[in-house]
């Protein structure tokens, strides 16, 4: 395996041991196959190929090209990597002849470098193109929404996306400078923001959750969620685990109520004749919830929100 080089924007990998563990790779199961459904700077990918066996697999994703171009560095059989959200786990997994597998990890939201890299346009502590999308080479940046889109439906996305109680001053500040200048930088978004903000949360700059609200939207961040939790879960092996670490409440919620729905079933009026085998079963069972250590968070400070949760598919009830 090529280890890839240093390069200016780092990335350290939260949760990186606990959530690696949780797939349970040992004995049988290191010969299994895996999905990395977020590859970013390879961290998870990379633990989990030294844990599998010579005859184990592992399939990575991502939007991010700068995330595809680090990913073909690894020079390691076992490994593949797919330029699509973990969205298309379905139909990627059966382009590639591959029916059910053993484990899946989900890191999502934005890593370090897209973050840093001010071309990218995720920040407003450094100027940059109001980019914001994962994968360049699809969609159009935000740049180009704000410039187009209707002021309620701007108003829309930053107080449901972003949990902004000022969003509509926000997207009403936002439609009137459109009018005389194109907002195109992150730090006149940024400007704008703090301008439109009344008051402000204590330690956390006013533009943050309009910029997570833009650039949730942009990249179908929620939506991609929603349709790639179903799809790992239809992808499991009976006892394959599926790994996931959320950032943000707006995730975390999907995530909880996802699992809750697979974990929880309604049952029937005991009074009725139904056999034991036919009655509702739990799809899957939760193994664990984990948040990152004091030590971890001190170490990497963008660690502080996250949340790991785990459970495993249960094998189906045979009659």
């Amino acid at each position: 395996m090529t280890i890839q080089q240093a390069t200016e924007f780092t990335h350290q990998t939260v949760l990186l041991n606990e959530a690696v563990d949780a797939l349970g790779i040992s004995g049988e199961r290191a010969g299994g196959i895996y999905v990395d459904g977020t590859f970013g700077r390879g961290g998870h990918s990379r633990l989990i190929l030294s844990q599998l066996a010579p005859d184990g697999r592992l399939i990575a994703f991502d939007k991010d090209t700068q995330a595809i171009a680090n990913a073909e560095q690894i020079n390691d059989a076992r490994f593949q990597i797919v330029h699509d959200s973990f969205a298309s786990i379905g139909s990627s997994l059966a382009e590639r002849g591959v029916t059910q597998v053993d484990g899946i990890l989900m890191d999502l939201g934005i890593s370090s470098p897209q973050v840093d890299d001010a071309s990218r346009g995720f920040s407003f502590r450094a100027d940059g193109p109001l980019d914001m999308r994962m994968d360049t080479t699809r969609g159009i940046s935000a740049a180009e929404w704000l410039a187009t889109e209707e002021e309620e439906k701007i108003r829309e996305v930053i107080k449901n996306y972003g949990e902004e109680r000022f969003a509509f001053q926000i997207a009403k500040a936002i439609v009137a400078r459109r009018q005389t200048a194109p907002i195109t930088g992150t730090r006149q978004l940024a400007e704008l923001v703090a301008h439109a903000v009344k008051t402000r949360e204590k330690g956390k700059d006013p533009a943050t959750r309009t910029f997570q609200a833009i650039r949730i939207f942009i990249n179908k961040e929620l939506e991609d969620l929603e349709i790639g939790l179903a799809a790992a879960y239809d992808a499991l092996a009976p006892h394959g685990r599926m790994s996931v670490i959320s950032f943000h409440s707006l995730e975390d919620r999907i995530v909880k109520q996802f699992f809750a729905s697979k974990v929880k079933v309604e049952q029937p009026d005991r009074r009725l004749p139904i056999r034991h085998v036919d009655l509702p079963q739990a799809q899957m069972r939760l193994l664990n919830r984990i948040k990152p250590s004091e030590s971890e968070v001190t170490a990497n400070p963008r660690a502080r929100s996250a949340i790991l949760r785990v459970a495993e598919r249960l094998p189906e009830v045979q009659a």
